[in-house]
């Protein structure tokens, strides 16, 4: 097990098909201790998705999870007390939680671009700034940050140029954490999925899709859980030089 004994706070966790879920799902798997964290979640849902987490596993699992809107630096803040009354340390932090939309930049409004902002990139900063406190002091950590192929290339499959700046954004967060925390033993990296068989694809005329997709080297969607497995990677000890980093989950969309 990879992640044995380890406690992953892993946000944007809500749905049973977001990567967030299929991110818990394995790292459940690899042994791991898991709190969701979801501005969705409440205990029915929690006791839900546990329910679903252990039918897959065919065992027990530990799994918590709490409502957290990212957005607020107080919630963030509240998710890793909660964290370490019960487990009494982090060591890993997923951040993928995030919203999508396709507007064309000259159609986005403020407060459209303001929920951009809030979500994908202040979030992830709230949450990364809350779980760094706690791996500053024990030093040590790892954070894997859910961007997007869309920070690479500036939108053009799904998502706006918002989304696409939001991402973009992220992935300078996470560079910027690797270097300035990597001499404490934190590490900080990047996925960058596309086309994962996820909601972000929802809405996406089936035209366009197979369009996308023809133009894949794999010639097929991707999913959740192979983008789940670049995180689970990221996290664990396999990963123990790589600090940094950026890991396409592409099928190949965008090779560079």
């Amino acid at each position: 097990m990879l992640l044995k004994d380890k406690v992953c706070v892993i946000a944007g966790a809500g749905s049973l098909r977001s990567i967030g879920y299929a991110t818990a799902e394995l790292f459940a798997e690899h042994g791991a201790k898991v709190v969701l964290a979801d501005v969705m979640l409440d205990d029915a849902l929690v006791a839900s998705l546990r329910a679903s987490i252990e039918r897959h596993l065919g065992r027990p699992a530990e799994v918590q999870g709490w409502r957290c809107d990212v957005t607020q630096a107080e919630d963030c803040d509240i998710l890793v007390a909660r964290t370490l009354d019960l487990h009494g340390t982090i060591d890993c932090l997923v951040n993928a939680a995030g919203i999508v939309k396709s507007t064309p930049l000259l159609e986005i409004g403020a407060d459209e671009l303001d929920r951009m902002l809030d979500v994908n990139l202040k979030g992830a900063f709230h949450l990364c700034q809350s779980v760094l406190r706690v791996f500053v002091e024990r030093r040590g950590g790892t954070i894997v940050n859910v961007a997007s192929l869309a920070a690479q290339r500036g939108g053009g499959l799904v998502g706006g140029p918002h989304y696409a700046a939001s991402k973009g954004g992220m992935l300078s967060l996470t560079r910027s954490i690797a270097r300035e925390f990597g001499a404490l033993g934190i590490r900080a990296n990047a996925i960058c999925p596309a086309m994962i068989d996820s909601p972000m694809l929802d809405g996406l005329p089936a035209d366009r899709l197979q369009g996308i997709v023809d133009a894949i080297p794999l010639k097929r969607i991707g999913a959740r859980r192979e983008a789940a497995g670049a995180c689970l990677f990221l996290a664990s000890d396999l990963s123990g030089f790589v600090t940094g980093a950026t890991l396409d989950v592409n099928g190949g969309a965008h090779i560079h």
